[in-house]
């Protein structure tokens, strides 16, 4: 087999499904897919946003609440992706005998059973092809617990396992899994768990990002959304093809403690 030798993904005539793609990490995959020639299908609740993004990347936009599983997996179905990014969830702090038993379920609904759903429809046409990428955006929690988080924790360690299944069952296929595992990155739903650190511990929004945010890492800086998606734009390149059920950090070294 020729080694390759160039580690640009050209994604021509391929199709990619990114769901929460209307802003923060989501778009920042879906611009980064987009410029590598793939069809984009942007996914989001909220449809005004997802028209607009998709508008300007050239895309497909596709209303989508995930904890609805029914439509998440006609989403899935739908779309015949090659390429799916499961990057929809969001975030609820509280101590666990606060924690409203409703939005637990929610996230776990949006952050593990939708990418499940999505897998599950998506994988028939991937098999029959011969190809296909999934990704799923973890997170650092994926692989470290942290306190009064106990629904996004729960949901990102299941993900990690998932994604492996999925490993081992796609490779016969052509299909790769992998996660993706950032520490903070600057989007709107950090800057709100940032917002609510700072209610919980009675610190400024500032004292919260370098004392607590970023604690544990030896970066001292939040991760941008395109260091992100060029990550997921490399696991969809050639050179990639060997890379399958890992989990890989992009977290400034807060897992080599």
């Amino acid at each position: 087999m020729t080694p390759h030798t160039d580690a640009r993904p050209d994604l021509s005539g391929r199709t990619a499904l990114v769901t929460g793609a209307a802003g923060g990490i989501g778009l920042a995959c879906a611009r980064r897919l987009a410029s590598a020639g793939a069809h984009v299908v942007v996914a989001d609740i909220r449809s005004d946003a997802a028209a607009e993004a998709a508008a300007k990347i050239g895309g497909t936009a596709r209303a989508a609440d995930l904890a609805d599983l029914d439509a998440a997996e006609a989403l899935g179905r739908d779309c015949g992706a090659d390429i799916l990014v499961n990057n929809a969830g969001f975030q609820h702090v509280a101590p666990l005998e606060e924690f409203p038993p409703e939005v637990f379920s929610r996230i776990m609904r949006t952050m593990v059973e939708a990418p499940f759903r999505l897998v599950r429809a998506s994988l028939p046409g991937m098999y029959g092809r011969g190809w296909g990428r999934i990704v799923n955006i973890s997170s650092v929690h994926g692989l470290r617990a942290s306190p009064y988080k106990a629904a996004y924790v729960a949901a990102k360690h299941a993900l990690e396992g998932l994604s492996k299944v999925i490993a081992l069952e796609g490779a016969e296929h052509g299909v790769t899994s992998n996660c993706v595992c950032p520490a903070y990155v600057r989007t709107p739903l950090v800057e709100g768990q940032i917002e609510d650190q700072a209610r919980v511990h009675g610190m400024s929004a500032e004292a919260v990002t370098a004392e607590v945010l970023l604690a544990k890492a030896a970066v001292k800086r939040l991760i941008e959304p395109d260091e992100v998606a060029e990550l997921v734009a490399y696991l969809c390149a050639p050179p990639a093809a060997m890379i399958t059920g890992a989990s890989l950090s992009l977290d400034g070294g807060w897992t080599a403690h």
